[in-house]
């Protein structure tokens, strides 16, 4: 069976809740304002792809390329990126709300976020080197055994990650957010 292959096409307003796309390539597309809640993405490949304004909540990603692939004001709540590929895995985020998803163990560095919501977020062991958190709330996001070199903290806010847990060499915290770093010695820093 061959793949569906979709070059340089908009999507626009496109509702797709609760569906399974399977063995599709998408290549420069733009997704505008489509609801992807609860559908799957199986074995799908994603080139240079743009979603805006979406909703992709609690969709499965099974097996699936993500390469420069660029999300802008979308809804991604609950999404386990770790399943998709690890091969050229980029991605970058722009104000959107990736509360409760979980990008463990996946290589992603240089990642950018702008502007985000990261609450309850995971990165165990996720390799982040180089990534930016640029106004970008980690409130209860998860940092255990990730790299985290020359990571920029320096706009984010109400992240907890422990020093001892992570490899940090180089990465950038504003002297504010210290007590982000100090957490687990129940230290008052005033």
């Amino acid at each position: 069976m061959s793949a569906t292959i979709h070059d340089d096409k908009v999507f626009s307003e496109v509702s797709y809740t609760g569906k399974v796309t399977r063995d599709t390539e998408f290549n420069n597309c733009t997704f505008k304002k489509c609801d992807f809640n609860d559908n799957e993405f199986a074995v799908c490949k994603f080139i240079d792809c743009v979603f805006e304004d979406c909703n992709l909540s609690m969709i499965r990603f099974g097996r699936s390329t993500m390469n420069n692939v660029v999300f802008k004001g979308c809804k991604l709540l609950g999404i386990n990126f770790s399943l998709c590929e690890d091969f050229l895995f980029t991605v970058k985020f722009d104000s959107c709300t990736l509360d409760y998803s979980s990008f463990m163990s996946k290589k992603m560095p240089k990642t950018i976020f702008i502007k985000s919501s990261l609450k309850e977020v995971t990165f165990t062991q996720a390799i982040l080197a180089g990534s930016v958190f640029a106004d970008c709330d980690l409130n209860g996001a998860v940092f255990n055994r990730t790299d985290l070199t020359a990571v920029s903290f320096a706009t984010a806010i109400n992240y907890s990650i422990d020093p001892e847990l992570n490899t940090m060499n180089k990465a950038i915290f504003p002297a504010h957010g210290l007590a982000g770093l100090l957490y687990k010695y129940n230290l008052k820093v005033v």
